[in-house]
């Protein structure tokens, strides 16, 4: 059996656990390392599951690794890329894949100059209602789709997400891009004009939390999304992904964590809970680069994907400040 020998860089990133723990779970994937140069952060990691650890990316990169996993803050996504690209390492990132069209580019093309894959982690699109959805639409059951409405409405992170010179920006960014990538999924197309506001409404903080995504895409198709972080804390879970497709001979709507119980309990006081039963959309994406490595096919969501689903987050910003439409251009 063949094994695929992956490392970690930073676990900055929350989702780094859950791609650690869907690794761990297979057979043929060895962690060969955790790198953070925050020790702390990694060491209930390193520790259970006896992994080595390394105080740097490079040290881990001149291990003989196939892959790693880059959960850093947002602005150093670029830069670990391409170091890890010039050691011939394969490469799953966190999105969103950069903070400006042009680094993103540059990460896009290290990549292909050194033959190494970049996949951009969207979660979103391993799960059960996204894939039927996927499915349903491909096979013409809603005609053609004229427009979409979604949301990936969240908790307010905290941390390092609100310091601008380490995200890049607040929920704007964080989260048009998990809805724009299955937005462009589904048409088939890329988005063309963004138009859009941003602002800090649910929270005391300087970064914006808050904000209206309109889009137009290259084949005609509309679109809006509110990406903020308007859940509160006694939320029963950080927020939601739904979407709603429109098209000429019918509509369907997704919820994405729908898979739940609803659970009421005196222990808990007055506020109910969820119970997630459903898909760990997580491993659906780690098994898919682990597999797409193994099996020497091409990763399922590029970084060409990360890049056009980034750039409306990006875009976004634009329009909120000159309370203009955006126009975007198609580099591919």
């Amino acid at each position: 059996m063949k094994t695929l020998k992956i490392g970690f860089i930073s676990f900055a990133h929350m989702h780094a656990v859950s791609y650690l723990n869907a690794m761990l779970e297979r057979a043929d994937v060895e962690v060969v390392g955790i790198a953070d140069e925050n020790q702390e952060r990694v060491a209930p990691f390193t520790e259970k599951h006896g992994i080595p650890y390394f105080e740097n990316a490079s040290k881990l990169l001149s291990q003989e690794i196939n892959a790693v996993v880059i959960c850093s803050e947002n602005a150093r996504h670029a830069e670990l890329t391409r170091e890890a690209a010039a050691a011939g390492k394969h490469i799953l990132c966190e999105k969103p894949l950069g903070l400006s069209e042009k680094e993103m580019l540059d990460m896009i093309q290290v990549c292909k100059d050194n033959h190494v894959q970049l996949m951009t982690a969207f979660p979103c699109r391993y799960l059960a209602s996204v894939r039927e959805a996927k499915e349903a639409i491909d096979a013409g059951k809603i005609g053609q789709i004229i427009a979409m409405k979604g949301t990936n409405r969240g908790t307010m992170p905290g941390g390092w997400f609100l310091e601008k010179e380490h995200s890049g920006g607040g929920a704007v960014l964080d989260h048009t891009v998990h809805v724009m990538d299955l937005m462009h999924w589904f048409t088939g197309s890329v988005a063309e004009q963004v138009y859009a506001h941003a602002g800090t409404l649910f929270h005391d903080t300087a970064i914006d939390d808050a904000g209206m995504v309109h889009v137009k895409f290259q084949n005609g198709v509309f679109g809006v999304l509110d990406p903020s972080w308007s859940r509160p804390k006694n939320f029963p879970t950080w927020g939601d992904v739904t979407l709603e497709v429109i098209g000429t001979e019918g509509t369907l709507y997704i919820d994405a964590f729908a898979q739940k119980n609803d659970v009421y309990s005196d222990a808990g006081g007055k506020t109910a809970a969820w119970s997630f039963w459903g898909d760990n959309m997580d491993k659906g994406l780690v098994d898919s680069f682990v597999d797409s490595l193994l099996n020497g096919s091409e990763v399922a969501i590029s970084g060409e994907d990360g890049y056009y689903s980034a750039r409306v987050g990006l875009a976004a910003y634009e329009s909120a400040e000159t309370g203009k439409p955006v126009a975007l251009n198609k580099p591919f």
